[in-house]
């Protein structure tokens, strides 16, 4: 106990002050992510999608490789 500070008296405007406070802190807006930096071109993040089992079929039919024919697809559905 010799590691906290001491006491102080608490009166009616501490105890004030310390629940605004505390309402202020649980109640305050979270500021927004930082944004993600510009990442280069080729680098892969992994994703979870859902897609119709008809379109998965179709990439998956032409074998090994469907994952970055999907990404082609997107690419170019994206005007990219």
């Amino acid at each position: 106990m010799a590691d906290q500070p001491p006491r102080r008296p608490r009166t009616l405007g501490d105890a004030r002050s310390e629940a605004e406070a505390a309402f202020k802190k649980v109640t305050a807006k979270v500021a927004a992510a930082p944004p993600k930096p510009n990442v280069a071109p080729g680098i892969k993040e992994q994703v979870t999608l859902r897609i119709d089992q008809d379109v998965l079929e179709f990439f998956q039919e032409g074998g090994p490789g469907w994952q970055d024919r999907i990404n082609e697809a997107l690419r170019k559905a994206a005007g990219k």
